[in-house]
């Protein structure tokens, strides 16, 4: 009986935990872009009134500026997927028990999350890599 409750008061503890983390996705936070809508390219906002006396075009996007972002999101996507397998592996070895098997499984999930972090991590500094060679050889 004893082992029941405390077992309802982990996962409640721990679904109210993951309940807090995760419920950024209700709150949509706005950026000063989307204040001063410097992408709609009508010359009345503020920025884009001060970006074309500048002389800057505020319509213009490149190729290259798509394809930081489209690794910008990949990346966090892959962050995400990270921090959920380490509180998965956390979550199995805390109701573990002492089942040897239960605890090596969690400890073999954060092992491989971590290992996938250094992986992400590398494929991020590649990718800087390669795309501040390719924008100093497109501006040169």
């Amino acid at each position: 009986m004893y082992n029941k409750i405390i077992n309802k008061k982990n996962i409640v503890s721990f679904l109210v935990i993951v309940f807090c983390f995760c419920n950024f996705s209700l709150v949509q936070a706005l950026s000063l872009q989307d204040a001063f809508k410097v992408k709609d390219g009508s010359g009345s906002d503020p920025l884009d009134s001060m970006a074309s006396t500048a002389g800057y075009d505020t319509n213009k996007t490149d190729a290259l500026e798509l394809v930081s972002k489209g690794i910008e999101v990949v990346l966090s996507l892959l962050g995400v997927i990270f921090l959920v397998l380490l509180i998965y592996g956390g979550f199995i070895w805390m109701t573990a028990r002492g089942n040897e098997q239960q605890a090596d499984k969690a400890k073999t999930t954060m092992t491989n999350a971590i290992i996938g972090l250094i992986i992400v991590f590398g494929a991020y500094a590649i990718s800087y890599f390669v795309v501040g060679a390719l924008s100093d050889s497109v501006l040169q």
